[in-house]
């Protein structure tokens, strides 16, 4: 079977890339069709694979401040061309699900969020204080075309697979299409599992991920701020200029490499998660390093993080927050860092891969 894979843009190692790379594993000689390629951004996994990239990919500075082509990003994915190929899989945060399907061949679409800049996440990057004037009112003209294209190329897709219950109503609503739930992997071979004992004892909190602004990271700085408890930030991103005025007891450690993510875990007090997720990498990899969660109670923090294995707060607001620190003691007690263990270990590579090709073969017969 003849597959292509395609991803809205590789420019940074992060959850959708991992949930590639566990794609393009089964499909070691599928070649990968993507708007931008920085090729020292990625893994082995991923380079060993023939990448064809966009015509935006040629312009200067286009790898670095990618989202800023969201206009022209429709057209680019649109005039990228497929080899001749049986199967397109694709995955879409953005505008990978509206590729050109090439003649005869069956589209499989894994959505990670329905254009995630234009739909709920629009305040997040463009409301008030997000951007200048000038990108906010570039954006609310341009907002209902984008809209209206991602709702037409859904047409595009024969089977729709969502990261999450949460995405899959979002599929529902914007194309009126049923999507079947296939949570993403998490690296459980990276985080020990040998001895779960003396976990936590670094006395931090960490707050880690992709700094943008439906991260919330706001939240976490101003309630730390208020209680003086040690707060450790990891990770970069467009909202950096939150992190240049901060008291003392919080620290930024910038980019934290994989190498150094096990340990950061590990010695963690528990993993803040303030934001609203489409699903959520960061608490499976926490609770597979025995630490527990506190999350907003919304969004794929709820298929991932139990009662057992973490808090959750219901607004968020630093009130809310702050409610969910004072009571994370007494549930810290209790807390056994085995159950949050195994609560990560139903979320594996094979597990994912295998639902894959269920997918594929429900879609295609021979698929699997």
């Amino acid at each position: 079977m003849r597959v292509a894979l395609v991803h809205d843009w590789l420019v940074t190692w992060r959850g959708g890339e991992k949930v590639l790379a566990a794609m393009a594993e089964l499909f070691p000689e599928a070649p990968i069709y993507t708007l931008f390629h920085d090729a020292e951004a990625m893994p082995e996994a991923v380079e060993s694979h023939p990448i064809v990239s966009s015509f935006l990919d040629r312009l200067p500075g286009a790898r670095t401040r990618h989202r800023q082509f969201l206009p022209l990003m429709p057209t680019a994915m649109r005039a990228l061309e497929l080899a001749p190929v049986d199967l397109v899989i694709s995955s879409s945060h953005c505008v990978a699900k509206g590729v050109r399907i090439p003649p005869g061949a069956r589209h499989l679409s894994y959505v990670h969020a329905p254009l995630r800049y234009m739909w709920d996440r629009f305040d997040d990057y463009f409301g008030p204080g997000k951007a200048s004037l000038p990108v906010r009112l570039a954006a609310k003209v341009l907002r209902p075309g984008l809209q209206a294209w991602d709702v037409a190329t859904a047409a595009g897709v024969d089977r729709f697979v969502a990261n999450s219950t949460h995405v899959a109503a979002q599929i529902a609503e914007r194309y009126q299409r049923f999507a079947r739930v296939l949570h993403p992997p998490v690296e459980l071979e990276r985080f020990s599992s040998s001895s779960l004992e003396g976990t936590g004892q670094g006395g931090y909190f960490l707050c880690l991920g992709a700094l943008a602004p439906y991260k919330r990271i706001d939240l976490a700085i101003e309630a730390f701020r208020q209680l003086g408890w040690p707060l450790w930030i990891g990770g970069s991103g467009q909202s950096e200029a939150w992190l240049r005025s901060l008291p003392p007891n919080v620290k930024v450690l910038g980019q934290v490499s994989d190498a150094e993510l096990p340990a950061l875990y590990r010695n963690a007090r528990a993993l803040i998660f303030p934001g609203l997720e489409d699903f959520g990498i960061t608490p499976l990899e926490a609770q597979a390093s025995g630490r527990p969660v506190i999350a907003f109670g919304a969004g794929g923090a709820l298929e991932t993080v139990t009662p057992e294995t973490g808090v959750f707060f219901e607004q968020q607001t630093v009130h809310a927050l702050l409610s969910a620190l004072h009571r994370f003691g007494s549930f810290e007690a209790t807390f056994e860092p085995a159950a949050a263990r195994a609560q990560a270990e139903r979320f594996t590579k094979h597990a994912f891969q295998a639902g894959l090709r269920s997918e594929i073969a429900a879609l295609l017969p021979g698929g699997d």
